[in-house]
């Protein structure tokens, strides 16, 4: 199945939850933020939301600074 992460296509297993997007690609899900299809996802959707082909994901990550 193909989707889209941060704007670059992203082949992988069907079926598949934005948790286990997160262990592919190696982000800590404590660090981001989800949005699914335009949607802002509340971290206790991750498990629960099974991506489909053709979904666009953007990851934003938190960044510290002063």
């Amino acid at each position: 199945m193909r989707i889209t992460v941060n704007g670059k296509h992203k082949q992988i297993t069907d079926p598949t939850s934005i948790a286990a997007l997160f262990e592919m690609v190696g982000v800590n899900p404590e660090q981001v933020v989800a949005e699914h299809n335009g949607t802002i996802l509340a971290p206790q959707q991750y498990r629960e939301t099974i991506l489909r082909e053709g979904d666009t994901i953007e990851l934003i990550q938190f960044v510290g600074g002063g």
